[in-house]
């Protein structure tokens, strides 16, 4: 997976992701304030959103599921939908202008903030 600044195009940061291995990205959500964390997975060499955990309902989140996904209450209070299957060419992200973006990558977790800097265009694709 490639980090790229959207305006330059310079790669930030390269991370070797493998068919089948996932990542997340976690953030603030701008209108409710509380936390949001989108996981992805490799499949058939592009980006699938599988799931997203959140904790408060309102503007931009789910609140219904489709056939075959499922909301499952988490003992923290928060509300993991599972089951998304949904194809993403890149994930396009304006760095922390609220709070920091989170990337949790093969056991590390980066602040994306301090990788790219604050308020930096960035472009998120997969090449294998």
């Amino acid at each position: 997976m490639i980090i790229e600044d959207t305006i330059s195009s310079e790669a930030i940061a390269r991370f070797d992701l493998f068919e089948g291995e996932s990542f997340s990205i976690g953030f603030v959500h701008s209108v409710n304030q509380s936390p949001v964390e989108e996981t992805y997975q490799i499949l058939e060499g592009k980006i699938w959103l599988i799931s997203c955990l959140y904790y408060h309902f309102g503007a931009g989140v789910l609140t219904e599921v489709q056939p075959g996904q499922e909301m499952v209450a988490q003992p923290d209070g928060g509300m993991l939908i599972r089951g998304l299957f949904y194809e993403i060419d890149e994930l396009l992200y304006i760095v922390g202008t609220v709070s920091d973006h989170v990337l949790k990558i093969k056991g590390k977790i980066v602040s994306l903030r301090e990788l790219c800097g604050q308020n930096r265009k960035i472009l998120l694709r997969y090449r294998q």
